[in-house]
């Protein structure tokens, strides 16, 4: 038997079985011939008398009949436009809900997103205020006004800067998800993790720090408020640590950078900073790009910290200390 005998179409079945029944030969006898040529990769007995019979009757095509119902690929460009077009009204809008308008299945409605449309489906992404079209110009200028502050020392200008910020530290702040992950072996249970809360004692820590190291930690007493005068006297014991810590510090003039809150932008802590000289960098409504306490140096103390209890506020303060003494000059200089 030749190789080419065995390759042979079902529509060339079809041929074969339509010539013999012509030849007034019964399945039976069409079926044992063609098995006698072809072996295995002809026909069942079932398929040539189902074909014998349909020639009787008098069919002359050996083609397949066309099938009813949807067409075997539905991914066409009017099905694309479709869903393009009830994606942009609706971003939101959930691939059942398309499946169920379109009319096609949703592995259809994913793959003409993903490989028709490049499009995927994000969560939106976290910012701490909308900002208006005066908040971002605001944040271009302030920007640009910076970079020209800066020009080709920017080193110098890094050395001069001093900032401030204010944080809450608890006895007890829970390890997130992602924090608690440990190795096991292969087909070893997970790990259980209890939901627990952080705790309600805290302390508000108000920082000052440049690119050399902490200047000053201040811990606001219990059911105490900040308020400017508060702050107004931190600033006159802020630049006490300068002249202690930073010796030639105060020559070069100092850059104070913080953030809008209100006890930095009120009258009384504007004249303290102007009373002990420093001349202070305009920053931008809602901006991370100035905020180095928030983004960098209270992140990984937090991350430190996650996890750990601790006894009293006592405690506490000696961990915070022992954070920021464990750092070295490079860690500060970096952020």
């Amino acid at each position: 038997m030749s190789e080419l005998s065995t390759n042979i179409t079902k529509i060339e079945h079809r041929a074969v079985i339509k010539f013999l029944t012509k030849s007034a030969k019964s399945p039976q006898c069409i079926f044992e011939e063609m098995a006698s040529i072809y072996g295995a990769s002809g026909p069942s007995y079932a398929t040539v008398k189902k074909w014998s019979r349909l020639f009787k009757l008098g069919r002359e095509s050996i083609e397949d009949d066309p099938r009813s119902g949807r067409p075997i690929s539905v991914v066409t460009e009017e099905n694309v436009r479709k869903i393009r077009k009830l994606v942009v009204e609706d971003r939101r809008v959930k691939v059942l809900q398309i499946a169920d308008t379109v009319g096609i299945s949703k592995e259809r409605v994913g793959e003409i997103l993903h490989e028709h449309l490049n499009m995927t489906k994000v969560s939106a992404r976290w910012v701490p205020k909308m900002l208006t079209a005066f908040d971002k110009e605001r944040r271009v200028e302030t920007s640009k006004a910076f970079l020209d502050l800066c020009g080709d020392g920017i080193d110098e200008v890094c050395s001069r800067i001093v900032t401030v910020d204010e944080t809450w530290i608890r006895q007890y702040d829970p390890e997130c998800k992602s924090e608690s992950m440990q190795w096991i072996e292969k087909g070893e249970r997970p790990p259980k993790k209890f939901k627990v809360q952080k705790s309600a004692s805290k302390l508000m820590a108000t920082v000052f720090w440049d690119c050399d190291g902490i200047l000053l930690i201040d811990y606001l007493a219990k059911g105490a408020t900040i308020n400017a005068l508060y702050y107004a006297n931190l600033l006159r014991q802020m630049r006490k640590a300068i002249v202690e810590k930073r010796r030639g510090k105060l020559r070069k003039g100092i850059l104070f950078l913080q953030d809008n809150a209100p006890v930095h932008t009120a009258r009384v802590a504007r004249q303290a900073l102007k009373e002990i000289g420093f001349d202070e960098i305009d920053h931008p409504p809602y901006s991370p790009d100035l905020a180095p306490s928030d983004y960098f140096l209270f992140s990984n103390l937090k991350r430190d910290l996650r996890g750990k209890r601790f006894g009293s506020d006592e405690e506490m303060k000696e961990a915070v200390q022992e954070h920021f003494e464990g750092q070295s000059k490079e860690y500060f200089l970096t952020a």
